[in-house]
């Protein structure tokens, strides 16, 4: 069976499916609920709601899909139908869906009743990736990402590689620009194995590697004091690009699509000031260009951006904090950039275009 363990929970790669519903019957829950988009309802729900069927202390609970969802408002809908259903603090919730499912779900779990039990069952890419490991949970205010949370473990996080067909094109790439952010920070075999590699299809290989680097990182940092702080390459940029898109764009950027955007722009702040290779930063740029369109960033926005970067959580004394790279494979923490060093590196890309 293949598994990794966790912060004190296991996560399950083979027959997730079925060791989800052994989990669920070994836990003796009070009751247990099912978190859900409309998306995941329609493409991931058949897959798992046959098993609980005969259940009779089971109900589905579904929320609006999209960033826009992640808010104290949905949460609290999710608060009241936990409350209507008569959960108490034996019950469990099952976060099925992608990354804002399982972000808000951790932290609705989390704090009802101060805290109830709940797994992942990711669905996207991204969310198997990403935000199903590592024991954050989050909601986003005034459309600042995950600035609302708690560092709370799953009980379990169940990963299918069978849930990824039912997914555009688009959303594969999204979660593939976290999977080589884990190669540029730590490792670059996986970086060289990614980019020799048809990442429109990422293996289940590739999906268990870069699941088992996160999980080694957040492992010797669970509450982002020290190495953690290195899966935030890419996002400091990449997480204000992302949040600007949403609110101005009719069909916005994806999670990773804009990530891809911030590896870029920090990739160049890492030759400017730590000394990344030149080669090397055109390696990455080459890699990351293939995959992703250009996105036209415009000048005027650079304001908005900058704003939005320095409500990030990471920033320290009211400065802007990026991990930067060394090289491919190795990163540095805490590193303040000045807003000209940021404008920079968005003219920078934006200079890629033309």
């Amino acid at each position: 069976m293949k598994t990794l363990q966790s912060n004190g929970y296991p996560i399950f790669f083979e027959d997730s499916i079925q060791e989800l519903v052994k989990f669920v019957k070994q836990g003796n829950y009070s009751r247990v609920f099912l978190l859900t988009d409309e998306n995941t309802d329609k493409h991931c729900l058949p897959l798992v709601k046959p098993h609980f069927d005969e259940m009779d202390n089971f109900d589905i609970i579904e929320v609006s899909s999209g960033e826009e969802s992640k808010t104290i408002d949905f949460c609290i809908g999710i608060w009241k139908m936990l409350i209507d259903f008569g959960a108490d603090r034996k019950a469990l919730l099952i976060n099925l869906g992608g990354g804002v499912i399982t972000d808000m779900g951790g932290f609705a779990a989390s704090t009802f009743k101060r805290g109830i039990d709940f797994v992942h069952v990711p669905t996207t890419l991204l969310s198997q990736v990403d935000a199903s490991v590592g024991g954050k949970t989050g909601i986003d205010i005034d459309g600042i990402k995950n600035i609302i949370g708690t560092f709370t473990q799953p009980k379990a996080v169940f990963i299918s590689y069978d849930f990824l067909k039912s997914l555009p094109a688009r959303q594969i790439l999204s979660g593939t620009a976290e999977m080589l952010k884990h190669g540029l920070i730590v490792d670059k075999a996986f970086w060289d194995e990614l980019k020799s590699s048809d990442l429109t299809i990422p293996s289940a290989e590739a999906i268990y590697w870069s699941i088992e680097i996160k999980n080694k990182v957040v492992i010797e940092d669970p509450t982002e004091k020290g190495i953690r702080k290195a899966l935030n390459f890419g996002h400091t940029v990449g997480h204000a690009v992302e949040t600007n898109s949403l609110l101005h764009d009719k069909n916005p950027l994806t999670h990773g699509e804009a990530i891809a955007i911030g590896m870029i722009c920090e990739a160049w702040l890492s030759r400017k000031k730590i000394g990344l290779a030149q080669n090397e930063l055109d390696e990455i740029v080459a890699v990351i260009s293939n995959l992703y369109p250009q996105y036209k960033v415009k000048e005027s926005s650079y304001p908005d951006l900058l704003a939005l970067m320095q409500k990030d959580k990471k920033n320290e004394n009211g400065k802007i904090n990026c991990t930067l790279l060394t090289s491919i494979g190795q990163c540095k923490l805490d590193n303040i950039c000045t807003d000209a060093e940021l404008c920079e590196s968005l003219s920078y890309y934006a200079s890629l275009g033309k």
